[in-house]
């Protein structure tokens, strides 16, 4: 990348000295940042950066230190509190100081932790929200999260909590029921069980579902399966995280919008995938 690119004309705020910004750097892609964010790594003295965020947004901070601080689970990582604790001290120190996470920092980016911290530090803060993976990734998978034919409701879950275990304060049965699709984060190691407390829960086993790992990225895959059979398509498939799930008839949706497909030339699947049987400006 480069730092030629001038922002558009406007009041664009100052980064300044003692100041931490948490940052959402999008699902992967680099041109999914925000202008703010773009204008944050033009100043920062320091970035601290997350697992997911990719090398060429960095290149748009030249200027500044950049440290790493990805965790990822199952790996050696560094703990939460001494990441919170060494951004107090790189903004006493003086530093402008930005806070890069993949995502959006308040979508299961333990954002809202860190911002606390540095608030009860009497750290002054600002936050910069970002495209969650959760909408963003499965956009580029062509699967739309909300669709007026499919669903009225859509809810975001983690796939494990802080023990790395599947979070035992989740109320399955109402998430199963109440919501017509269903985006899990971080739910592969999980996937399992996940899906056999779905079915319990009254989803069909035949329900479409996909994965969407590495979304938005050239590295990006796509699994379509049916929830029942998600657990060993994935382990035959060997995708890894990161990735997106995704429960829901909304899925289906990518048979007639697979646009990076559609980039290289292959014809829609499907043009009419919920067999609504009328064309689709048709109220």
């Amino acid at each position: 990348m480069s730092d030629s690119l001038p922002l558009p004309q406007g009041q664009w705020p100052t980064l300044e000295p003692g100041w931490v910004w948490l940052c959402g750097a999008g699902p992967g892609d680099p041109g999914l940042l925000t202008l703010h964010a773009v204008n944050a790594l033009r100043q920062a003295d320091v970035v601290i950066y997350d697992a997911l965020v990719q090398e060429a947004i960095l290149d748009w901070a030249p200027q500044a230190e950049h440290i790493y601080a990805g965790k990822r689970g199952g790996k050696p990582s560094a703990k939460q509190r001494d990441i919170s604790l060494r951004l107090v001290d790189l903004a006493r120190a003086g530093k402008r100081v930005l806070r890069l996470k993949g995502g959006d920092p308040f979508v299961f980016g333990r954002g809202g932790e860190e911002a606390q911290t540095l608030v009860q530090h009497n750290v002054p803060v600002r936050i910069i929200p970002g495209i969650s993976a959760g909408i963003g990734g499965l956009a580029y998978a062509g699967i739309p999260v909300t669709h007026r034919d499919v669903n009225q409701s859509v809810t975001f879950v983690t796939g494990h909590d802080q023990s790395g275990q599947t979070p035992s304060s989740l109320d399955w049965q109402s998430i199963a029921k109440g919501s017509q699709v269903i985006v899990i984060y971080m739910g592969m190691k999980h996937v399992e069980r996940i899906a056999s407390e779905l079915i319990k829960a009254g989803r069909p086993g035949d329900e479409p579902c996909a994965v969407v790992c590495a979304a938005t990225t050239d590295k990006q895959l796509v699994l379509e399966t049916t929830l029942a059979t998600m657990p060993q398509d994935i382990a035959n498939s060997q995708l890894e995280p990161p990735a997106i799930l995704c429960v829901g008839r909304s899925v289906l949706m990518r048979q007639v919008l697979d646009w990076q497909a559609m980039t290289q030339g292959h014809a829609p699947r499907n043009l009419d995938p919920l067999g609504r049987g009328r064309p689709a400006e048709s109220a």
